[in-house]
């Protein structure tokens, strides 16, 4: 399966996700490990099968084993931790005086550059719809240097992956 491949399945009221699709995937303003990553990540957030599938397929080899490891604990993590920060966020109280007692050491040691880490979960914390991780995430982004455009470009990466496993649910994808 391939990129090609779920563009083909697309129905035509997609075609925008198509065209967002092509024009991410040429996107300058990420280095290529840091787009690779944001697009498995972002899949692996959206819980569709095939489009994980086809997504680390068309970037898993261009990451090293390392990256790709990191992308993928990147959506396992924030898996765990926008379901908590959510909560936290949403409820208020005591809530946020308390600690979270949820281990989170591959945030500290993800085996990539911490920035690189930081923008996957960014993108994962957008689909999650967790803002108290998205403005932690892109707090540490700008101090690590980190333009509006390069976190602007994770989101927008986010934001059409997502949207392509809603028009993808239900749709046969050609081998």
């Amino acid at each position: 399966m391939s990129i090609d491949s779920i563009k083909a399945a697309l129905p035509d009221y997609a075609k925008d996700l198509k065209l967002n699709l092509s024009s991410l995937a040429n996107d300058i303003t990420l280095t290529p490990q840091q787009l690779g990553g944001t697009f498995v990540a972002s899949a692996i957030a959206t819980r569709n099968t095939a489009l994980t599938h086809a997504l680390v397929a068309e970037y898993g080899p261009k990451l090293t084993p390392e990256a790709l490891e990191a992308a993928r604990a990147a959506a396992a993590i924030m898996g765990m931790n926008n379901v908590y920060y959510r909560f936290v966020h949403l409820v208020g109280g005591d809530y946020a005086k308390m600690p979270a007692r949820l281990r989170m050491n591959i945030i500290a040691r993800p085996g990539v550059e911490k920035a690189d880490f930081e923008l996957w979960s960014m993108a994962v914390s957008a689909i999650n719809g967790c803002g108290m991780c998205m403005e932690s995430h892109e707090q540490q982004l700008r101090a690590a240097g980190m333009s509006t455009e390069q976190i602007q470009t994770a989101v927008r990466i986010a934001a059409t992956v997502s949207g392509l496993a809603v028009a993808l649910e239900g749709v046969e994808i050609p081998a």
